[in-house]
């Protein structure tokens, strides 16, 4: 087979792992949601809900114990489901979550992953690429089933294989500049992010066409990538470093070359160096995607408070989000049901950046709690 190349031989050769149980051992960068591993995943997406830190806070709440945030199972599995195809990047496109019952400190998980599709696409960015589409089931210690994810992720060539058939190379990304006032106005917006907390908002109080009030992040840094992998999946996902990675890649023949050393190197380079993100077709360098969709949720959670419950959250990432963009998530309700004692809001969520281009898009429910009926009926049953 040819290492790097999208064709009929190396799709084949992955399609054969649909429905087969997979292998995780380098998804998982923690097994347990300890004290230490839920307030490092919280500051690595900038999220200072007392709920993930203060077990005195956390005592009064519904829970009665710390929790996590619902996104924290990006680190238990990172949900990217995209076997063989050596040499050929990954993009990650999106995932449709869907949670159960609250992740409270010290669960434990064991997962059950699965590639349920592959698809062969040509697009403006590459020319042939596939989407690999897996399904994750989340359960507890306890053998209750938490959470489900359905992950997506685009398996595009690099260097010169992503030139388009016409022969343009996608064009290199230039930094927005901010002007001092603009900058000024971000801090402020993302000081005065509002926060639910211990008050409830009930399913009553909500009206179709209400406003989720906005998550800001940025301008992007390295430093918040880095962040990231700090909190949710460090080099694992790449074979790990030094001898580890030298294993790795002996096993799995995945990784990138370095154009100025011609070593071997991490996959995962073009989030954190330009030149390598040129040449894996995203202009330079730019964020992770579950990265962004987690901002999402850091969004919802603050609006739905203590008492509130994230059910669902289905996010598209349809462009890179690039070092010096910010990002906008905002929500808007479309809807109210029962389902049950279950009192569910349908929503509508997107993320946007400074020049008003649309990074992400797509979908949550949430159930709160109601006056006439009391507390979200928790677990959930799943549909």
């Amino acid at each position: 087979m040819t290492w790097g190349q999208i064709n009929d031989e190396t799709l084949a050769a992955a399609a054969e792992l649909i429905g087969v149980p997979l292998r995780r051992d380098r998804m998982q960068w923690i097994e347990a949601t300890t004290r230490d591993t839920i307030r490092h995943f919280a500051w690595g997406v900038g999220d200072d809900n007392p709920l993930w830190f203060d077990a005195d806070y956390a005592a009064k709440s519904p829970a009665g114990t710390i929790l996590a945030p619902p996104c924290i199972l990006y680190a238990v599995d990172c949900t990217i489901v995209a076997p063989k195809l050596a040499g050929v990047q990954w993009i990650y496109a999106g995932t449709e979550w869907t949670w159960y019952d609250h992740i409270r400190i010290n669960d434990s998980f064991k997962i059950d992953v699965k590639l349920i599709k592959q698809e062969v696409k040509t697009g403006r960015r590459f020319g042939k690429w596939a989407l690999q589409t897996g399904a994750l089931s989340y359960r507890n210690q306890d053998g209750n089933l938490i959470a489900e994810a359905i992950g997506k992720c685009a398996r595009t060539p690099r260097g010169d294989g992503r030139k388009r058939k016409d022969g343009e190379e996608p064009k290199g990304h230039v930094a927005y500049r901010y002007e001092p006032a603009e900058l000024a106005d971000i801090e402020e917006q993302v000081l005065a992010e509002p926060r639910q907390g211990n008050v409830p908002l009930y399913w009553e109080d909500v009206d179709v066409g209400a406003h989720v009030p906005p998550v800001i992040k940025g301008p992007l840094t390295i430093t918040d990538i880095l962040a990231w992998y700090a909190a949710a999946q460090g080099a694992l996902h790449y074979g790990g470093v030094h001898g580890d990675a030298l294993r790795y890649r002996r096993r799995h023949d995945d990784y990138h070359i370095n154009a100025e050393t011609g070593a071997k190197d991490s996959a995962g380079r073009g989030h954190l160096e330009a030149s390598t993100g040129r040449d894996v077709g995203m202009g330079g360098a730019y964020d992770v995607g579950p990265q962004r969709i987690a901002w999402g949720q850091h969004m919802l959670t603050n609006w739905i408070g203590d008492h509130g419950f994230l059910h669902q959250l289905k996010v598209n990432v349809l462009q890179p989000n690039m070092v010096g963009d910010t990002i906008w998530w905002r929500g808007e309700v479309l809807g109210k049901r029962e389902v049950g004692a279950a009192k569910f809001l349908d929503l509508k969520v997107e993320a946007r950046n400074q020049s008003d281009l649309l990074s992400a898009s797509g979908t949550a429910v949430v159930a709160l709690p109601s006056r006439q009926d009391g507390p979200v009926p928790l677990p959930l049953a799943p549909a």
